[in-house]
């Protein structure tokens, strides 16, 4: 790459000038600069969500694009779903409540990324990978499209809400607060709309 950020092989700058050395070059962008084009959310995803020996992508139009293909707008508006949820769920009447049994895939799937969080806050803060969470968190908003797409947690048309619409919010719900849990440790807002 010309813009400085890359890995280059050779003996350009190398301790001891044996060919297998790496001298890396730091991204060629300044803080104020990075944060004027992507601001402070997309800026804080963009450098922690690649791993350590990975180059962030710090491209505004894929970083602040909203659409499918954006992992950090796809998490974002996860949570900003689920509240949607909640907020219409108390209009129809329908709370929250973990009675009904979870049978469906889409919902034992959910729920086991939900049920990892704790164990992969662990490791990342251990490891100082916040990349693990960055990653988690899109597998959690992921897990929560598949289920509300096979799983309505409210009742559609004429429908009633039952004991199954009163335990799929609860799990829409479980999906949000480890979204928004998620987002703030990293440092980034978790929006109520988008």
């Amino acid at each position: 790459m010309a813009d400085g950020g890359e890995a280059l092989r050779g003996d350009e700058g190398d301790v001891d000038g044996s060919p297998e050395a790496l001298s890396v070059r730091p991204v060629n962008v300044s803080a104020p600069e990075l944060l004027a084009r992507l601001g402070l959310d997309a800026a804080r995803w963009a450098l922690l969500r690649p791993a350590a020996h990975d180059l962030p992508d710090l491209d505004p139009d894929r970083l602040l694009a909203q659409r499918e293909s954006n992992p950090l707008f796809r998490v974002r508006y996860a949570h900003a779903r689920v509240r949607a949820l909640v907020r219409n769920g108390r209009q129809l009447g329908v709370h929250s409540s973990t009675d009904g049994p979870y049978r469906h895939p889409a919902e034992v799937a959910l729920i086991a990324t939900i049920a990892d969080y704790p164990r992969l806050i662990e490791s990342a803060a251990r490891h100082r990978a916040p990349d693990r969470l960055a990653r988690h968190l899109e597998a959690v908003a992921d897990g929560f499209f598949r289920f509300h797409d096979a799983c309505p947690p409210l009742p559609c048309g004429e429908e009633k809400p039952m004991a199954a619409h009163r335990s799929r919010l609860a799990l829409a719900e479980a999906a949000g607060v480890v979204l928004a849990g998620g987002l703030h440790l990293l440092g980034i807002s978790a929006p109520e709309h988008l």
